[in-house]
């Protein structure tokens, strides 16, 4: 019988069916040890932690990272039989307090007769901090080994006194190749090739984008199909399997992994690269209007005085988005992520924000100077308010170029444009009034 991830073949068929017959293939197929695991070799190589864990007769609990059908739950079981632990799953969808305090009661007698407990927890992620922490005592003091599955980034969902008991392992969505091999193993199992042509078996391997499990549910349902007279082509394989909706968790990792690859594909300056990730969000399901918000951001942080008008382009691209509505007022909105990544760019705008505020903390509350504040009443005046002010109008060049930072606070430069668009004509600027600045400070010294 052939495995899931196992890299040798099975015996040929006999032809008599077996019980096994009637078991889903990707349970029939689940690999017997961890040297079959395929797809993973990163971690359970020589090399690997898992692999050196295992090399050490120590194993510490840890947290398995991965995307769904990587093998996370098949790892766990093998490194109960490996390690002769009493394999315990529980799923935090389903598993209350009270089910929990049986689990380690249970592992605190087993543990009186010389057997530890590999407590295997899916969808970890979904335990609350409460929760979560319950775990910590039994960790530390050996009462269980806890493999933990997560979907989600582990940094982001999971306490971190649970996190410095254990180590995290990222497991790799599996490779082209490795789906590959796991239709030729499920061939094998079934005792038939499937009816497919060389296209269409490619296609079948996309349909099911890095997980083996949901591979072999297709494969499984290709093979009940009646036989025809010629193989199965692509669209015929399209029309009679409903399309694999793509993994995208709109408030999840997966959702900050594609923003964030957009936001640097725009900043970048490659519009191919963005609008692949813009349209990844969409097909995913993404809200148009975040992606709208978003571009806006990206204009201002990235783009800047550099094209003064990047920001009117994507706020008009969010209007004509709402305006036409999905799915023509998309079209907008992918326009702007093309003007955007080929507008010059600059953050001299964005450092020089996040360099005043950073002044603006430090220095506190200190006022402005005297010679700037109005003097509204006659008191007022005779304290010295707006005593010295030069009314920039009525100066030479019509710049007086006096101080305006707080009396104790010498004078910073903020903003330092950049040779980009239309920035070179506000460098121009600033150097210009820099220029004057030192001439009025040093007529004023002299």
């Amino acid at each position: 019988m052939s495995d899931l991830f196992s890299t040798a073949p099975d015996p040929a068929p006999t032809g008599e069916v077996t019980p096994d017959a009637h078991r889903p293939l990707a349970d029939r197929l689940r690999p017997r040890s961890l040297a079959e695991v395929i797809g993973q070799d990163h971690v359970l190589g020589p090399d690997g932690p898992l692999g050196a864990m295992l090399a050490s007769g120590h194993l510490g609990s840890m947290i398995l990272w991965g995307a769904p059908g990587v093998g996370k739950t098949t790892i766990a079981r093998l490194l109960a039989d490996e390690t002769d632990l009493h394999f315990v799953q529980v799923s935090a969808i389903f598993t209350g307090v009270p089910e929990l305090r049986k689990v380690f009661e249970a592992a605190k007698v087993r543990r009186t007769t010389g057997r530890g407990t590999l407590l295997f927890v899916d969808e970890i992620h979904r335990f609350n901090k409460a929760q979560q922490d319950g775990f910590l005592p039994h960790m530390e003091d050996g009462t269980i080994l806890l493999v933990g599955a997560t979907t989600e980034n582990p940094s982001f969902e999971l306490n971190a006194a649970v996190l410095s008991r254990s180590q995290v392992l990222v497991l790799n969505r599996l490779a082209d190749d490795d789906l590959s091999d796991l239709i030729a193993r499920a061939e094998t199992e079934l005792g038939r090739p499937l009816p497919l042509t060389p296209e269409a078996r490619a296609q079948l391997v996309q349909m099911a984008d890095g997980d083996g499990r949901a591979l072999l549910n297709l494969v499984e349902r290709v093979a009940s199909w009646p036989a025809l007279t010629e193989d199965i082509g692509p669209d015929l394989l399209a029309a009679r399997l409903m399309k694999r909706a793509a993994k995208y968790d709109k408030s999840g990792e997966e959702h900050y992994n594609l923003i964030s690859a957009l936001h640097k594909s725009i900043r970048g300056s490659d519009p191919d690269g963005a609008m692949y990730w813009f349209a990844r969000m969409l097909e995913g399901g993404e809200d148009p209007n975040y992606l709208a918000r978003r571009l806006v951001r990206m204009a201002v942080e990235d783009i800047g005085l550099a094209d003064p008008q990047a920001q009117s382009h994507a706020m008009h691209a969010w209007e004509t988005y709402e305006r036409l509505g999905s799915p023509e007022g998309e079209l907008a909105l992918a326009q702007s992520v093309i003007y955007l990544a080929l507008a010059p760019k600059s953050n001299a705008g964005y450092v020089a924000y996040k360099g005043a505020r950073k002044l603006a903390k430090q220095t506190g509350s200190r006022p402005p100077p005297m010679h700037i504040l109005n003097a509204p009443t006659t008191m007022m005046g005779d304290l010295g308010y707006g005593a010295g002010y030069q009314y920039d109008h009525d100066a030479e060049d019509g710049f007086s170029g006096q101080n305006y930072f707080p009396d104790g606070v010498d004078p910073v430069s903020f903003y330092m444009p950049v040779e980009r668009g239309y920035e070179r004509e506000l460098k121009k600027r600033v150097d210009y009034f820099a220029r004057l600045r030192a001439k009025r400070r040093g007529a004023d010294q002299a």
